[in-house]
């Protein structure tokens, strides 16, 4: 229901794998990519979807061994929820950049903060979706997607940010699975305070800025190249700035609705971390 209740949730199920791997005399790390691990060396869970997945991609599926984290805020209406999509996207690079934490691939440091990103690109329908001028115009794409044999429903859409399709939620999917438990809080504490303020400003009809995908998609890239320490492109000043300054002031976008949401200790959090937190 809010995000105190999240952040007990998610230190139960970090604390419950960390027993459960102590008894077994292992120890777990949170990551986007395991360090060393080899993708022919692992099994594939034994589910009927992901052997219908392995079928249908072969290698590009049995090399998607990566971890996401992916936040679900829930949007009841189907039109408020597709719109808030279209004002989020500008947003997301700056989710990948508080998140990146896959530098290892194989056994070898990639060069990139976040390899996970550019493995799962691999995949069809992933990246920064379009936008998307109603819901039904999203609607009438995944009906084509169905009609045509692309898809089977809605879930084998892989974008960073999707209507789910079951679930009447916005779904955050361009995380990588942050090393720290507070840190996994914080970025979903962001996220839902970003679709909140997005619909205040579409509920009483005040502008939002919808940006290009192919724009957005040059500061996803830098992002998961060198995440916090980077630089993206402010697209109000046409310039670039560093990531910390461009994320402060996300933080000061979405101020005044935190206190609603009791996600007001995650907010001091956050600009702690990008004033002098790690990368």
């Amino acid at each position: 229901q809010d995000i105190r209740e999240a952040r007990d949730a998610v230190k139960h199920l970090r604390r419950s794998l960390i027993t459960m791997a102590e008894a077994g005399g292992v120890r777990i790390v949170a990551a986007g990519t395991h360090p060393i691990s080899h993708w022919k060396d692992q099994e594939i869970t034994d589910r009927v979807r992901y052997k219908d997945i392995v079928n249908e991609m072969e290698d590009l599926a049995r090399a998607n061994l990566i971890f996401g984290l992916h936040v679900h805020v829930g949007v009841d209406d189907d039109e408020m929820r597709i719109q808030i999509m279209n004002g989020v996207r500008a947003f997301l690079p700056h989710l990948l950049a508080l998140s990146v934490n896959s530098p290892f691939w194989c056994g070898r440091r990639t060069g990139v903060k976040s390899v996970r990103s550019t493995i799962f690109k691999r995949f069809p329908r992933t990246q920064i979706p379009d936008f998307f001028r109603s819901w039904s115009e999203y609607a009438g794409f995944v009906e084509l997607l169905v009609r045509t044999g692309c898809i089977d429903d809605g879930k084998k859409i892989w974008w960073d940010i999707r209507p789910h399709a079951y679930f009447k939620t916005l779904e955050f999917r361009i995380c990588d699975i942050p090393c720290r438990a507070e840190e996994t809080v914080a970025i979903a504490a962001l996220s839902q305070a970003l679709v909140c303020k997005l619909y205040r400003l579409i509920e009483k009809n005040l502008s939002v800025r919808y940006y290009n995908r192919a724009i957005v998609m040059e500061n996803k890239f830098r992002a998961l190249k060198r995440g916090l320490d980077g630089a993206m492109i402010d697209f109000s000043l046409k310039e670039q700035r560093p990531v910390r300054a461009l994320i402060a002031e996300v933080l000061d976008f979405v101020d005044d609705v935190v206190d609603e949401l009791g996600s007001r200790p995650q907010m001091q959090y956050l600009r702690a971390w990008v004033a002098q937190g790690d990368t």
